[in-house]
């Protein structure tokens, strides 16, 4: 079932229950109406009647010929007179007798002096009356047929009325549950038309303070971000094609050279340290983009423990010397006199972490004539600080601002192996900790990165 037809439905029942119930208030309150004038007017024709009686005004034949003659032509009421010990002194038809007054009746007038009651479709009623000193008990009963009539017609009148405004209310709900849901149908048929290649598509929002703006402009802020990460998705894939073409074809041709004729043992050799180093090439990218995909990691899915930076660093610092000997790393561990452990504790996994310095150290030996790295640890307020700095080449304002861009090489890159995934990397893993990165540096000065995560 749509929305459009469920939310007719739903306002169709609703607002038919409103008005049923107060279609049958009016009912009631009519008939609540119509009984209390009936039993008000057979008050007074009781009492006239036994007034006339009593004061011998027209004597008991005559009134009961009156009677019984009106009877064929309107709703005649009945009137009988008593006395309190029950004696019979007048009544209008004996033989038809609608109320049949007993004596147990006429102890209840005489304790209650007034009593209203129903026979049937009769309204009756029984009281006290007092003339010229002396008490009687006067009873009276009739048919409303003109109360009944009108009430049957407008009765009929609301069941009508109900048929109609139901029938109204469908059309009314269905007309507004479409015209509110048309913005809706818009936005179905507007995002029908956004794919992957129209990522750049946006769905209208018309109002921005209604749930519907509200929804679109989560919407369109989702499809911002899907588009950001598409895009970077094929820019990554792109790269990653350039990147592994280059040491593949040197490898290829490499090999096919060392295929063409025969060599000599010493040629073989160094064709196959060629196609070995260009191996190794490939591998060391290949983990990077491992490495890079570890880190875009959601938090909760990483295994995070307290650790303390400078051991962290003593055991990069070793790797980096193992895997790069001609290389000279520093550190200096400043504030050693602090009481407080944690002030250099992070919380963090230590295999991202040792990935993320290892590359700036490597970076800081690699763009440095003397091939070494200046590393410092401190802390101040919240954060555990790092600071890696060279004596080398430094960079422009541009390399500055495309430091942490996958694959981006500066001017150096044709001196400086690399595939310009280390920074990016290190970036998202500090960021990963919460922590941040910032880099000085001026050209022919050096370069000083200086990363922040915050200590336990």
């Amino acid at each position: 079932m749509k929305i459009r037809t469920a939310l007719t439905l739903k306002n169709t029942c609703a607002t038919a229950t409103v008005f049923l119930i107060c279609l049958t208030m009016i009912y009631v309150v009519s008939e609540h109406t119509r009984s209390r004038t009936f039993f008000h007017d057979l008050r007074g024709e009781a009492i006239t009647k036994a007034h006339l009686f009593l004061q011998n005004q027209v004597d008991a034949r005559t009134m009961q010929s009156i009677y019984l003659n009106n009877r064929r032509f309107i709703n005649e009421v009945e009137v009988a007179v008593y006395t309190t010990d029950f004696h019979m002194l007048y009544h209008d038809a004996i033989q038809n007798d609608i109320i049949k007054e007993d004596r147990k009746m006429i102890d209840r007038i005489l304790e209650e002096k007034e009593i209203e009651f129903y026979i049937g479709s009769y309204q009756a009623l029984g009281m006290l009356y007092q003339f010229q000193g002396q008490h009687y008990i006067v009873t009276a009963a009739a048919y409303d047929g003109y109360g009944y009539h009108n009430l049957y017609e407008l009765r009929r009148t609301l069941l009508l009325l109900f048929v109609i405004g139901l029938s109204l209310l469908v059309l009314v709900g269905y007309f507004l549950a479409r015209s509110a849901l048309k913005p809706i149908r818009d936005i179905v048929r507007e995002a029908e038309n956004i794919t992957s290649s129209h990522l750049d598509r946006r769905l209208p929002v018309k109002n921005e303070k209604d749930e519907l703006g509200e929804l679109s402009t989560t919407f369109n802020a989702l499809l911002n971000r899907l588009e950001v990460s598409f895009n970077s998705q094929k820019m990554f894939v792109s790269n990653v094609s350039h990147e592994m073409r280059t040491p593949l074809a040197a490898l290829i041709a490499e090999l096919d050279l060392a295929l063409q004729k025969e060599r000599t043992e010493q040629q073989y050799r160094a064709a196959m340290e060629n196609a070995l180093q260009d191996a190794r090439r490939m591998n060391k990218l290949i983990d990077g983009l491992l490495n890079l995909a570890k880190a875009d990691y959601q938090k909760e899915q990483i295994k995070m423990q307290d650790i303390r930076l400078d051991e962290l660093l003593l055991d990069v610092r070793e790797y980096v010397l193992k895997a790069h000997p001609d290389y000279t790393i520093n550190l200096l561990f400043e504030q050693e006199d602090a009481d407080d452990d944690r002030l250099i504790t992070v919380t963090g996994n230590h295999y991202l972490l040792s990935i993320a310095f290892s590359n700036l150290m490597e970076n800081n030996c690699k763009y440095s004539a003397d091939k070494a790295s200046f590393v410092q640890i401190s802390y101040w307020d919240k954060w555990a600080i790092v600071r890696l700095s060279d004596a080398g080449i430094g960079m422009t304002d541009v390399e500055k601002q495309h430091l942490f861009t996958l694959f981006y090489r500066g001017e150096q890159e044709k001196q400086v192996e690399g595939h310009g995934i280390g920074m990016a990397l290190s970036q998202k893993i500090i960021s990963l900790h919460r922590g941040q990165i910032a880099v000085h540096s001026q050209q022919g000065e050096g370069t000083t990165l200086v990363v922040e995560p915050p200590h336990v």
